[in-house]
């Protein structure tokens, strides 16, 4: 099966410059290796004419409008593999990591998604901890993610994270990421809505930590500072979130997700009872992460609500 590895990528060369020389280290040679580069990025471009390919197989794709979601979906037009793995430019593939995605879809032929662990690195410090559930989606909405702790066996999971997730292109189909997705960079949670659009066609979507890569999460050129608060960020961040969710849940789960959703919530989309956990310690800030949270919420049930007609005719 032939490999395509697909990569967007904004002002860090020197990210990619690390994430490229890892894809030539591959014990499974790479069929194609697509960068995505914003058309205004000018230290891209020029990294890349510079850049020694040797015998990778590189192939560059513009993009015009902000968003990963944007770069992936131009990507997606010249992929020509039979398995697309996606990747950041700020993260560094493990050398057998293409040869153990591919024994995972060569040995069962029900597997349409393959994930793994991102080892995040802090300047010279690892996050080493260690979690046995990963990509869960509890019967109530609260969506566990853990990709980067995951320890054990390979399992089945429900949701994959975008820096390490890999489809069967015959799985992907005509299947796009969704441009609703809100941000102007990370539009965090995009890969929550590709990976259950996947599940509820009816293929599998596996996680094996063995599938590994190195994660140096590099600054961001966008409203989503990663820990810092930014009202606009997490507005996003819970309109998507929520969204995905709407989508995905039947009636009843849809309507235990918002009581649950509203009362008590998460430390990143907060509820009532969130808000109250923070309170002693962040103030005022907690009552402003609250607002956001809701106006989030609020924001993903109007677009559903526009969106649903059409998802029931498709």
């Amino acid at each position: 099966m032939r490999n395509t590895v697909l990569i967007p990528t904004y002002r860090r060369p020197q990210d990619l410059s690390r994430c490229l020389l890892a894809l030539q280290a591959q014990t499974k040679p790479v069929h194609q290796v697509i960068v995505v580069v914003r058309d205004t990025d000018a230290e891209t471009w020029q990294f890349l004419a510079e850049f020694p390919e040797h015998n990778l197989p590189l192939h560059t794709v513009t993009v015009t409008q902000p968003g990963v979601v944007a770069a992936l979906n131009a990507g997606l037009t010249a992929v020509t593999g039979d398995i697309l793995s996606v990747t950041d430019d700020d993260a560094a593939p493990h050398p057998d990591w293409l040869e153990r995605i591919t024994a995972h879809l060569v040995a069962d032929s029900c597997i349409g998604g393959v994930g793994g662990r991102d080892w995040i690195y802090h300047g010279d410090k690892l996050e080493a901890d260690s979690q046995a559930v990963v990509g869960k989606l509890q019967w109530f909405g609260r969506v566990i993610g853990n990709h980067h702790l995951g320890v054990g066996e390979t399992r089945e999971v429900d949701v994959l994270k975008g820096v390490n997730m890999s489809f069967r292109t015959q799985a992907i189909g005509q299947l796009r990421f969704d441009e609703r997705m809100r941000g102007t960079g990370a539009q965090v949670h995009f890969e929550m809505a590709f990976t259950l659009a996947i599940k509820r066609a009816g293929w599998k979507i596996i996680y094996d930590p063995q599938v590994a890569v190195d994660h140096y999460p590099a600054q961001r050129f966008d409203e989503d500072q990663r820990n810092n608060f930014n009202e606009i960020a997490l507005i996003n961040l819970v309109h998507n979130e929520t969204l995905v969710l709407l989508e995905h849940l039947p009636p009843l789960r849809r309507a235990v997700f918002w009581f649950w959703a509203l009362l008590v919530g998460t430390q990143d989309s907060l509820g009532l009872v969130q808000w109250l956990r923070l309170l002693p310690s962040q103030g005022q800030l907690a009552g402003q992460k609250l607002l956001a949270s809701w106006r989030g919420r609020w924001q993903a049930h109007r677009q559903f609500v526009i969106s649903y007609p059409v998802n029931q005719t498709e």
